[in-house]
């Protein structure tokens, strides 16, 4: 990415990348999604699928 990174985001970018991933996952998500990306802190792994993974309670997700 060319674009700058300025630290935190902004009230209002967090809610234009929950809208983002949200339509995302409205009209992109397959089956599942399974992202790695660098940060200063070491990678962060993400994995987004359409199912609950085995074993895991509903309640430990938040609603967005």
């Amino acid at each position: 990415m060319d674009q700058v990174e300025n630290g935190r985001l902004s009230d209002d970018e967090f809610k234009e990348f929950l809208s983002f991933l949200k339509r995302f996952c409205s009209h992109d998500l397959d089956q599942w999604e399974a992202w790695q990306t660098a940060t200063p802190y070491g990678p962060v792994y993400v994995n987004m699928t359409r199912s609950l993974p085995p074993g895991t309670d509903p309640s430990a997700f938040h609603s967005i």
